[in-house]
Protein backbone atom coordinates (compact mmCIF):
# COMPACT_ATOMS: atom_id res chain seq x y z
CA UNK A 1 0.00 0.00 0.00
CA UNK A 2 3.00 2.27 0.58
CA UNK A 3 3.92 1.77 -3.13
CA UNK A 4 3.10 5.02 -5.94
CA UNK A 5 0.75 4.63 -8.32
CA UNK A 6 2.21 3.61 -12.09
CA UNK A 7 1.76 6.97 -13.38
CA UNK A 8 3.36 8.94 -10.26
CA UNK A 9 6.41 6.55 -10.73
CA UNK A 10 6.88 7.84 -14.15
CA UNK A 11 7.31 11.33 -13.34
CA UNK A 12 10.46 12.75 -12.19
CA UNK A 13 10.81 14.95 -8.77
CA UNK A 14 9.20 18.13 -9.82
CA UNK A 15 12.66 20.74 -9.97
CA UNK A 16 10.44 23.38 -9.29
CA UNK A 17 8.79 22.61 -6.51
CA UNK A 18 12.72 22.97 -4.61
CA UNK A 19 13.01 26.27 -5.97
CA UNK A 20 9.16 27.43 -4.77
CA UNK A 21 9.43 25.90 -1.60
CA UNK A 22 12.53 27.78 -0.91
CA UNK A 23 10.52 31.02 -2.43
CA UNK A 24 7.84 30.38 0.14
CA UNK A 25 10.14 30.45 3.18
CA UNK A 26 12.16 33.63 2.17
CA UNK A 27 8.84 35.16 1.89
CA UNK A 28 7.46 33.92 4.92
CA UNK A 29 10.27 35.45 6.32
CA UNK A 30 9.56 38.63 5.05
CA UNK A 31 12.55 38.94 2.22
CA UNK A 32 11.70 40.88 -1.08
CA UNK A 33 12.09 38.49 -3.60
CA UNK A 34 12.48 39.69 -7.61
CA UNK A 35 10.71 36.82 -9.35
CA UNK A 36 12.09 36.31 -12.60
CA UNK A 37 11.12 32.80 -12.19
CA UNK A 38 7.48 32.17 -13.07
CA UNK A 39 5.98 33.22 -16.16
CA UNK A 40 3.08 34.62 -14.44
CA UNK A 41 1.75 38.24 -16.49
CA UNK A 42 1.46 41.08 -14.56
CA UNK A 43 0.06 43.68 -16.58
CA UNK A 44 -3.70 44.03 -16.74
CA UNK A 45 -6.12 42.00 -18.80
CA UNK A 46 -7.63 44.92 -21.20
CA UNK A 47 -10.43 46.95 -19.34
CA UNK A 48 -13.00 46.38 -22.57
CA UNK A 49 -12.42 42.33 -22.11
CA UNK A 50 -12.97 42.65 -18.46
CA UNK A 51 -15.98 44.81 -18.71
CA UNK A 52 -17.54 42.46 -21.50
CA UNK A 53 -16.93 39.24 -18.57
CA UNK A 54 -18.67 41.34 -16.13
CA UNK A 55 -21.43 42.19 -18.52
CA UNK A 56 -21.77 38.65 -19.24
CA UNK A 57 -22.02 37.11 -16.12
CA UNK A 58 -24.83 39.35 -15.06
CA UNK A 59 -26.72 36.98 -16.96
CA UNK A 60 -28.38 33.88 -15.36
CA UNK A 61 -28.53 32.14 -18.11
CA UNK A 62 -24.85 32.37 -19.00
CA UNK A 63 -24.09 30.74 -15.36
CA UNK A 64 -25.28 27.16 -16.80
CA UNK A 65 -22.98 24.77 -18.05
CA UNK A 66 -21.46 25.63 -21.03
CA UNK A 67 -20.33 23.73 -24.13
CA UNK A 68 -16.96 21.62 -24.11
CA UNK A 69 -15.54 22.42 -27.10
CA UNK A 70 -16.41 26.04 -26.72
CA UNK A 71 -19.54 27.99 -27.32
CA UNK A 72 -19.77 28.57 -31.25
CA UNK A 73 -19.20 32.31 -31.44
CA UNK A 74 -15.62 31.65 -29.66
CA UNK A 75 -15.00 29.31 -32.25
CA UNK A 76 -15.44 31.10 -34.81
CA UNK A 77 -13.52 34.02 -33.42
CA UNK A 78 -10.47 31.95 -33.40
CA UNK A 79 -11.14 30.84 -37.41
CA UNK A 80 -11.28 34.48 -38.04
CA UNK A 81 -7.65 35.06 -35.82
CA UNK A 82 -6.41 32.40 -37.44
CA UNK A 83 -7.14 33.99 -41.45
CA UNK A 84 -6.55 37.18 -40.29
CA UNK A 85 -3.14 36.52 -39.06
CA UNK A 86 -2.05 33.56 -40.74
CA UNK A 87 -4.07 33.38 -43.59
CA UNK A 88 -5.21 30.07 -43.03
CA UNK A 89 -8.97 29.38 -43.60
CA UNK A 90 -10.55 26.81 -40.24
CA UNK A 91 -13.99 25.12 -39.76
CA UNK A 92 -15.26 26.45 -36.36
CA UNK A 93 -16.97 23.40 -36.36
CA UNK A 94 -14.59 20.59 -36.88
CA UNK A 95 -11.69 22.38 -36.74
CA UNK A 96 -11.42 24.53 -33.72
CA UNK A 97 -12.21 23.97 -29.89
CA UNK A 98 -11.21 25.84 -27.05
CA UNK A 99 -9.17 24.59 -24.45
CA UNK A 100 -8.86 25.29 -20.70
CA UNK A 101 -5.20 26.85 -21.74
CA UNK A 102 -2.37 25.03 -24.07
CA UNK A 103 -1.46 22.92 -21.23
CA UNK A 104 -4.76 21.25 -20.74
CA UNK A 105 -4.71 20.99 -24.42
CA UNK A 106 -1.76 19.26 -24.60
CA UNK A 107 -2.28 16.56 -21.81
CA UNK A 108 -5.91 15.94 -22.61
CA UNK A 109 -4.64 15.34 -26.58
CA UNK A 110 -2.46 13.05 -24.94
CA UNK A 111 -4.19 11.41 -23.51
CA UNK A 112 -6.75 10.79 -26.62
CA UNK A 113 -4.13 9.76 -29.14
CA UNK A 114 -1.33 8.04 -26.94
CA UNK A 115 -1.30 4.68 -25.80
CA UNK A 116 1.70 2.76 -23.94
CA UNK A 117 4.16 1.56 -26.43
CA UNK A 118 3.96 4.64 -28.47
CA UNK A 119 6.72 6.84 -29.00
CA UNK A 120 6.77 11.00 -29.40
CA UNK A 121 9.24 13.22 -30.00
CA UNK A 122 10.04 15.55 -27.65
CA UNK A 123 12.17 19.03 -27.24
CA UNK A 124 14.30 19.08 -24.68
CA UNK A 125 14.31 21.76 -22.82
CA UNK A 126 10.87 21.77 -22.94
CA UNK A 127 7.81 22.97 -21.16
CA UNK A 128 7.27 20.23 -19.10
CA UNK A 129 3.72 19.24 -20.59
CA UNK A 130 5.39 18.49 -24.11
CA UNK A 131 6.69 15.20 -22.84
CA UNK A 132 5.25 14.43 -19.29
CA UNK A 133 2.01 15.24 -20.70
CA UNK A 134 2.95 11.75 -23.28
CA UNK A 135 3.98 10.07 -20.27
CA UNK A 136 1.26 10.00 -18.04
CA UNK A 137 -0.85 9.16 -20.95
CA UNK A 138 1.24 5.63 -21.21
CA UNK A 139 3.60 6.85 -24.17
CA UNK A 140 7.44 6.50 -23.98
CA UNK A 141 9.42 10.10 -25.09
CA UNK A 142 12.11 10.44 -27.03
CA UNK A 143 14.16 13.81 -25.62
CA UNK A 144 16.11 15.49 -28.16
CA UNK A 145 17.96 18.17 -28.07
CA UNK A 146 16.83 21.49 -28.95
CA UNK A 147 18.57 24.30 -28.16
CA UNK A 148 17.75 25.94 -31.47
CA UNK A 149 15.92 25.42 -34.73
CA UNK A 150 18.02 23.59 -37.16
CA UNK A 151 19.85 21.44 -34.33
CA UNK A 152 16.21 20.27 -33.34
CA UNK A 153 15.05 19.51 -37.06
CA UNK A 154 18.25 17.40 -37.84
CA UNK A 155 17.47 15.59 -34.88
CA UNK A 156 14.08 14.93 -35.52
CA UNK A 157 15.02 13.24 -38.68
CA UNK A 158 17.80 11.18 -37.17
CA UNK A 159 15.44 10.07 -33.96
CA UNK A 160 12.79 9.28 -36.18
CA UNK A 161 14.69 7.17 -38.56
CA UNK A 162 16.14 5.07 -35.80
CA UNK A 163 12.97 4.71 -33.27
CA UNK A 164 11.52 1.46 -32.61
CA UNK A 165 8.69 1.54 -33.11
CA UNK A 166 8.36 4.45 -35.13
CA UNK A 167 7.05 7.50 -33.52
CA UNK A 168 3.51 8.48 -33.27
CA UNK A 169 3.88 12.35 -33.00
CA UNK A 170 6.69 15.36 -32.81
CA UNK A 171 6.39 17.73 -31.02
CA UNK A 172 7.05 21.39 -31.60
CA UNK A 173 7.33 24.68 -30.31
CA UNK A 174 8.22 28.34 -31.34
CA UNK A 175 8.92 30.85 -30.14
CA UNK A 176 10.16 28.36 -27.25
CA UNK A 177 9.67 28.15 -23.83
CA UNK A 178 11.91 28.35 -22.38
CA UNK A 179 14.74 28.78 -24.52
CA UNK A 180 12.75 31.60 -26.57
CA UNK A 181 13.72 30.41 -29.72
CA UNK A 182 11.93 31.10 -32.92
CA UNK A 183 11.91 29.77 -36.62
CA UNK A 184 10.91 30.30 -39.84
CA UNK A 185 8.32 29.00 -42.26
CA UNK A 186 10.66 26.76 -44.10
CA UNK A 187 11.11 24.85 -40.62
CA UNK A 188 8.04 24.24 -40.56
CA UNK A 189 7.80 23.14 -44.58
CA UNK A 190 10.60 20.83 -43.83
CA UNK A 191 9.06 19.24 -40.51
CA UNK A 192 5.51 18.67 -42.18
CA UNK A 193 7.59 16.97 -44.82
CA UNK A 194 9.77 14.90 -42.51
CA UNK A 195 6.40 14.35 -40.79
CA UNK A 196 4.55 12.77 -43.99
CA UNK A 197 8.11 10.62 -44.78
CA UNK A 198 7.50 8.98 -41.31
CA UNK A 199 3.77 8.93 -40.86
CA UNK A 200 3.98 11.23 -38.08
CA UNK A 201 1.61 13.71 -36.39
CA UNK A 202 2.77 17.14 -35.60
CA UNK A 203 1.83 18.97 -32.46
CA UNK A 204 2.64 22.69 -32.50
CA UNK A 205 2.68 25.04 -29.38
CA UNK A 206 2.39 28.74 -30.43
CA UNK A 207 1.39 30.12 -27.43
CA UNK A 208 3.86 33.02 -27.86
CA UNK A 209 2.60 33.74 -31.33
CA UNK A 210 2.10 37.26 -30.31
CA UNK A 211 5.37 37.91 -28.14
CA UNK A 212 7.80 39.03 -30.52
CA UNK A 213 10.56 41.57 -31.33
CA UNK A 214 11.59 41.03 -35.08
CA UNK A 215 9.14 39.59 -37.91
CA UNK A 216 5.90 38.02 -36.58
CA UNK A 217 6.33 33.89 -35.72
CA UNK A 218 4.85 31.63 -38.23
CA UNK A 219 2.01 29.20 -38.23
CA UNK A 220 2.68 25.34 -39.16
CA UNK A 221 -0.81 25.30 -40.44
CA UNK A 222 0.76 27.68 -43.28
CA UNK A 223 2.05 24.98 -45.07
CA UNK A 224 0.43 23.35 -47.94
CA UNK A 225 -0.97 19.84 -46.91
CA UNK A 226 -0.18 20.73 -42.88
CA UNK A 227 -4.23 20.78 -42.11
CA UNK A 228 -4.37 16.74 -42.56
CA UNK A 229 -1.21 15.89 -39.65
CA UNK A 230 -0.88 18.77 -37.95
CA UNK A 231 -3.01 20.35 -34.19
CA UNK A 232 -1.47 23.74 -33.17
CA UNK A 233 -2.37 25.20 -29.49
CA UNK A 234 -2.58 28.66 -28.46
CA UNK A 235 -3.32 30.59 -25.95
CA UNK A 236 -4.83 34.52 -24.55
CA UNK A 237 -3.09 33.84 -21.40
CA UNK A 238 0.13 35.95 -22.74
CA UNK A 239 -1.39 37.64 -25.34
CA UNK A 240 -3.63 39.30 -23.27
CA UNK A 241 -2.52 38.95 -19.79
CA UNK A 242 -5.46 36.49 -18.94
CA UNK A 243 -3.77 33.05 -17.53
CA UNK A 244 -5.87 33.06 -15.10
CA UNK A 245 -8.64 33.04 -17.15
CA UNK A 246 -7.45 29.75 -18.77
CA UNK A 247 -8.64 29.92 -22.46
CA UNK A 248 -6.58 28.51 -25.32
CA UNK A 249 -6.91 26.61 -28.41
CA UNK A 250 -6.38 23.48 -30.16
CA UNK A 251 -6.86 23.70 -33.91
CA UNK A 252 -5.63 22.05 -37.24
CA UNK A 253 -6.69 18.41 -38.39
CA UNK A 254 -10.25 17.04 -38.12
CA UNK A 255 -8.95 13.74 -37.04
CA UNK A 256 -6.85 15.41 -33.82
CA UNK A 257 -9.38 17.97 -32.79
CA UNK A 258 -11.95 15.23 -33.08
CA UNK A 259 -10.09 13.06 -30.98
CA UNK A 260 -9.32 15.99 -28.08
CA UNK A 261 -12.83 17.09 -28.45
CA UNK A 262 -14.23 13.20 -28.03
CA UNK A 263 -12.00 12.91 -24.93
CA UNK A 264 -12.71 16.48 -23.55
CA UNK A 265 -16.70 15.93 -24.22
CA UNK A 266 -16.37 13.35 -20.80
CA UNK A 267 -13.76 15.71 -18.65
CA UNK A 268 -15.61 18.88 -18.40
CA UNK A 269 -18.25 21.50 -19.55
CA UNK A 270 -15.87 23.69 -20.82
CA UNK A 271 -14.56 27.61 -19.58
CA UNK A 272 -16.96 29.70 -17.66
CA UNK A 273 -19.58 30.95 -20.22
CA UNK A 274 -18.80 34.73 -19.58
CA UNK A 275 -14.92 34.01 -19.85
CA UNK A 276 -15.56 32.25 -23.36
CA UNK A 277 -17.58 35.92 -24.31
CA UNK A 278 -15.00 37.84 -23.15
CA UNK A 279 -12.32 35.97 -24.72
CA UNK A 280 -14.63 36.20 -28.26
CA UNK A 281 -14.08 40.18 -27.06
CA UNK A 282 -10.52 39.78 -26.92
CA UNK A 283 -9.94 38.20 -30.56
CA UNK A 284 -12.89 40.14 -32.52
CA UNK A 285 -11.67 43.67 -30.52
CA UNK A 286 -9.29 46.32 -30.83
CA UNK A 287 -5.34 45.12 -30.77
CA UNK A 288 -3.47 48.08 -29.90
CA UNK A 289 -3.61 46.10 -26.11
CA UNK A 290 -1.29 43.28 -27.89
CA UNK A 291 0.69 45.69 -29.53
CA UNK A 292 0.97 47.84 -26.15
CA UNK A 293 2.19 44.77 -24.24
CA UNK A 294 4.48 43.45 -26.67
CA UNK A 295 6.16 47.03 -26.25
CA UNK A 296 6.24 46.26 -22.58
CA UNK A 297 8.03 43.64 -23.27
CA UNK A 298 10.47 44.64 -25.33
CA UNK A 299 10.87 47.50 -22.74
CA UNK A 300 11.77 45.09 -20.62
CA UNK A 301 13.94 42.35 -22.18
CA UNK A 302 16.53 45.54 -23.48
CA UNK A 303 16.38 47.08 -19.70
CA UNK A 304 16.96 43.36 -18.47
CA UNK A 305 19.98 42.81 -21.24
CA UNK A 306 21.32 45.96 -20.65
CA UNK A 307 21.53 46.05 -16.54
CA UNK A 308 22.44 42.66 -16.07
CA UNK A 309 25.38 43.04 -18.35
CA UNK A 310 26.48 45.98 -16.24
CA UNK A 311 26.18 43.94 -13.18
CA UNK A 312 28.74 41.22 -15.15
CA UNK A 313 25.98 38.63 -16.51
CA UNK A 314 25.89 38.30 -20.28
CA UNK A 315 22.11 37.34 -21.12
CA UNK A 316 21.00 36.74 -24.87
CA UNK A 317 18.59 39.21 -25.94
CA UNK A 318 15.73 37.01 -27.19
CA UNK A 319 14.03 36.94 -30.41
CA UNK A 320 10.60 36.44 -29.39
CA UNK A 321 8.18 34.78 -25.73
CA UNK A 322 8.76 36.75 -22.34
CA UNK A 323 11.31 34.79 -21.07
CA UNK A 324 15.14 35.17 -21.89
CA UNK A 325 17.38 32.03 -21.44
CA UNK A 326 20.65 32.59 -19.76
CA UNK A 327 24.09 30.53 -19.39
CA UNK A 328 24.78 30.39 -16.09
CA UNK A 329 27.90 32.91 -15.08
CA UNK A 330 31.24 31.34 -15.56
CA UNK A 331 31.92 31.27 -12.04
CA UNK A 332 29.26 29.54 -11.54
CA UNK A 333 29.25 26.74 -14.27
CA UNK A 334 30.14 24.03 -12.24
CA UNK A 335 27.37 24.35 -9.75
CA UNK A 336 24.91 23.23 -11.92
CA UNK A 337 21.53 25.78 -12.34
CA UNK A 338 19.37 24.51 -9.54
CA UNK A 339 22.25 25.27 -6.84
CA UNK A 340 22.99 28.43 -8.61
CA UNK A 341 19.12 29.46 -8.67
CA UNK A 342 19.01 28.61 -4.92
CA UNK A 343 21.97 30.19 -4.30
CA UNK A 344 20.71 33.45 -5.98
CA UNK A 345 17.67 33.54 -3.99
CA UNK A 346 18.85 33.03 -0.85
CA UNK A 347 21.68 35.73 -1.19
CA UNK A 348 20.70 38.05 -3.44
CA UNK A 349 17.32 37.98 -3.35
CA UNK A 350 16.21 37.11 -7.07
CA UNK A 351 14.57 33.97 -8.46
CA UNK A 352 14.98 32.35 -11.93
CA UNK A 353 13.95 28.98 -13.03
CA UNK A 354 16.88 26.51 -13.05
CA UNK A 355 17.30 24.83 -16.77
CA UNK A 356 17.24 21.64 -15.71
CA UNK A 357 13.81 21.67 -14.39
CA UNK A 358 13.04 22.00 -19.05
CA UNK A 359 15.62 18.83 -19.25
CA UNK A 360 18.81 17.87 -19.07
CA UNK A 361 19.65 19.76 -22.02
CA UNK A 362 18.54 22.60 -19.99
CA UNK A 363 21.11 22.33 -17.63
CA UNK A 364 24.28 25.31 -17.62
CA UNK A 365 21.09 27.68 -18.23
CA UNK A 366 18.22 29.32 -16.43
CA UNK A 367 15.11 31.24 -17.82
CA UNK A 368 14.06 34.44 -16.62
CA UNK A 369 10.37 35.62 -17.03
CA UNK A 370 10.18 39.33 -18.29
CA UNK A 371 7.13 39.86 -15.18
CA UNK A 372 8.92 42.54 -13.31
CA UNK A 373 8.59 46.04 -14.22
CA UNK A 374 11.98 48.40 -15.22
CA UNK A 375 12.60 49.65 -12.00
CA UNK A 376 12.55 46.12 -10.39
CA UNK A 377 14.74 44.55 -12.48
CA UNK A 378 17.13 47.28 -12.89
CA UNK A 379 17.08 46.84 -9.04
CA UNK A 380 17.49 42.58 -9.50
CA UNK A 381 20.76 43.97 -11.71
CA UNK A 382 22.09 45.63 -8.42
CA UNK A 383 21.73 42.97 -6.27
CA UNK A 384 22.84 40.56 -9.01
CA UNK A 385 26.17 42.64 -9.25
CA UNK A 386 26.84 42.41 -5.58
CA UNK A 387 26.44 38.41 -5.98
CA UNK A 388 28.87 38.10 -8.78
CA UNK A 389 30.89 40.24 -6.94
CA UNK A 390 31.20 38.75 -3.56
CA UNK A 391 34.85 37.40 -3.72
CA UNK A 392 33.46 34.35 -1.71
CA UNK A 393 31.64 33.62 -5.11
CA UNK A 394 34.36 31.63 -6.86
CA UNK A 395 34.31 28.53 -8.60
CA UNK A 396 36.67 26.49 -5.75
CA UNK A 397 33.88 27.25 -3.25
CA UNK A 398 31.18 26.93 -5.62
CA UNK A 399 31.90 23.64 -6.69
CA UNK A 400 29.54 20.40 -5.25
CA UNK A 401 28.32 23.07 -2.81
CA UNK A 402 24.87 22.93 -1.66
CA UNK A 403 22.32 25.05 0.16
Amino acid sequence: MESQFHRIRRLPPYVFETVNALKAKLRAQDVDIIDFGFGNPDMETPPHIVEKLVETARKPRTNRYSASKGIAGLRGAQARYYERRFGVKLDPDTQVIATLGSKEGFANLAQAISAPGDVILAPNPSYPIHPFGFLIAGAGIRHIEALDAESYLRAIDTAARHSVPSPLAVVTCFPSNPTAQTCDLKFYEEVVALARRYEMFVLSDLAYAEIYYGDPPPSVLQVEGAMDICIEMTSLSKTYAMAGWRMGFAVGSKRLVAALTRVKSYLDYGAYTPIQVAACAALDGPQDCVAQMRQTYHTRRDVMVDSFARAGWNIPPPDASMFAWAPLPEKFAALGSLEFSKRLMVEAGVAVSPGVGFGEYGEGFVRLALVENEQRIRQAARMVKTFLDNPANTNENNSGETL
